[in-house]
């Protein structure tokens, strides 16, 4: 059974929100009355809609016409609009005010802070952690257990505004820290770390801490450390109780690639 407060379900408008019926809407969905659910939308059972948000919103080009389908147990927080044409797995969970554009493939447990614009044709792995005010390109690949933390932007034309597209590539387990640009055909290796306020761009080796402006190499993640605590890099050695208990094994199999490839760095240096 659907748990709506819906005032009108009409797919030409009329209430102050309305569900298209041709709208594919799982058991125990809660959808907020001031919502938008457009034709091409399919809600696993237990989505959460809450206010002012607009699903399924008309894309262009080859999604057009293609479903927007977010995956059971997920919630969509206000004034939030995501386009049709993208697949997100179980347990999505996106913050207040953001903008998520078509062409977007996501697995399971992605979490988007508030106000992060993704701007669609992108592909992210499991687990991924999206903070607020995040600005994503099209073409950006990320791996699994990616973080990315507030006022990131990442960039995909080299010679603006000239049309191209080179997104880069984040690998498993890498992490980009506050106010950082990663730049156009840029790839992080499992593991790499950009540091706060870091111009990345190139190719940034599996377990590498990059800091700076550009970005220069200082060496592993194993020089991260926060003695109060005993919290040290690779941060799958400290973290995974923040992780829902599906993603334990996948953790600690990434920690361990990470170790090694620190090993590795630190023996070529």
């Amino acid at each position: 059974m659907v748990t709506t407060r819906v005032l009108s379900v009409n797919a030409n408008g009329g209430g102050m929100g309305r569900i298209s019926p041709k709208a594919k809407i799982g058991a125990g969905c809660d959808i907020a009355e001031t919502a938008i659910v457009h034709d091409n939308v399919e809600l696993g059972d237990g989505v959460r809609v809450g206010e002012f948000c607009i699903l399924g919103h008309p894309a262009r080009g080859d999604a057009a016409g293609s479903p927007l389908r977010i995956g059971q147990g997920s919630h969509i927080r206000s004034h939030t609009t995501m386009y049709e044409g993208s697949t997100f797995g179980p347990r999505l969970m996106v913050g207040h005010g953001c903008m998520i554009r078509e062409g977007v493939e996501a697995g399971v447990n992605l979490q988007i802070g508030s106000m992060n614009d993704l701007e669609g044709d992108a592909t992210f792995g499991d687990w991924v952690r999206f903070h607020s005010n995040v600005h994503i390109c099209r073409g950006t690949v990320l791996g699994d257990l990616v973080w990315i933390f507030p006022y990131v932007v990442t960039t995909n034309d080299p010679a603006p505004p000239s049309g191209l597209q080179f997104g880069p590539r984040l690998e498993h387990g890498s992490v980009v820290c506050t106010q950082s640009i990663v730049l156009p055909g840029t790839t992080m290796g499992v593991g790499a770390f950009a540091g706060a306020m870091t111009r990345v761009g190139g190719a940034v080796p599996a377990g590498a801490l990059v800091v700076g402006n550009p970005a220069k190499q200082v060496g592993s993640v194993r020089r991260i450390k926060y003695a109060p605590k005993g919290y040290n890099h690779p941060w799958m050695s400290h973290h995974a109780w923040y992780y829902p208990e599906d993603a334990h094994a996948r953790i600690a199999e990434l920690g361990a690639e990470v170790e090694a490839a620190c090993d590795a760095l630190e023996a070529s240096t």
